[in-house]
């Protein structure tokens, strides 16, 4: 049997998903909750705790509770590979038209705030082992951060992860400032000789760090989806290494594998 403060958590819930409560929408005070249920301040509270550990009502301090404002919602398939190289070769016309996030999320160019950050580093540990070079093998790690500019959370956590030597040969490779790259990562490498041959993912779920719980503005409770990604070249060689945090309150990962027919 359902507990008294779930029973008020279901009613606000079929309010917001029957649009009756709309995403901006401030709650009735909990005053008022109290009278409108019959049920004490404590069952009210509990209530309204559940919801903001589902993501869908913020408490604004001072304000009250609010239905929280839908986020955008990413679909990351295993096809944007194969599309990525497809677009590495053609003009930076066509190559700025589009990206990769936006794919992903439905958006334009123009609803997207994008933000770039190069640092030098040393392979270490798992990155070095992943690469096959010798710790303290001089990388270029790049930061990337994509948002709806309408929201202040980033899509993701990406962090790139690149050869410095396999890379110096142009310079523009080094510099953040030529970012946002048309054509992204695979079209940068091509600059430099380098065609993809296949990339690997992994993925897992976990509770996020407090910083990335802050930094993607996540509901309490909420897990991220961690992928690892790792990308060869044509002559098998690891080319980059990235690690990239998703929102798992809105990212949907979508696979599909071809079969070779009998």
């Amino acid at each position: 049997m359902a507990k008294a403060y779930e029973r008020i958590a279901d009613d606000i819930r079929r309010a917001i998903r029957a649009g009756e409560l709309r995403p901006g929408n401030k709650l009735p005070a909990e005053t008022r909750l109290v009278e409108d249920h019959r049920r004490s301040l404590p069952t009210v509270r509990d209530a309204l705790r559940l919801l903001q550990a589902e993501g869908l009502i913020e408490k604004r301090h001072g304000r009250g509770n609010f239905v929280r404002e839908a986020r955008t919602k990413i679909l990351r398939t295993n096809e944007r590979h194969q599309w990525e190289k497809d677009r590495a070769r053609k003009s930076a016309g066509e190559r700025l038209k589009t990206g990769a996030t936006e794919q992903a999320t439905g958006l334009n160019v123009s609803d997207l705030a994008f933000h770039a950050s190069y640092s030098d580093g040393v392979a270490e540990g798992d990155i070095a082992e992943a690469f096959h070079v010798p710790e303290g093998t001089p990388l270029l790690v790049r930061s990337y951060r994509t948002r709806n500019a309408s929201e202040r959370a980033p899509l993701g956590l990406v962090t790139s992860h690149l050869v410095r030597g396999l890379v110096e040969s142009n310079p523009d490779l080094l510099d953040a400032a030529n970012e946002p790259w048309p054509g992204g990562t695979q079209s940068q490498l091509f600059t430099v000789g380098v065609e993809l041959d296949r990339v690997e993912e992994r993925v897992t779920a976990r509770p996020p760090t407090p910083e990335e719980a802050e930094e993607l503005e996540l509901p309490p409770g909420t897990p991220v989806i961690a992928l690892r990604k790792t990308s060869y070249d044509t002559r098998d060689r690891v080319v980059e290494l990235s690690d990239v945090i998703l929102p798992g309150d809105r990212t949907e990962m979508h696979f599909t594998t071809s079969l070779e027919r009998w």
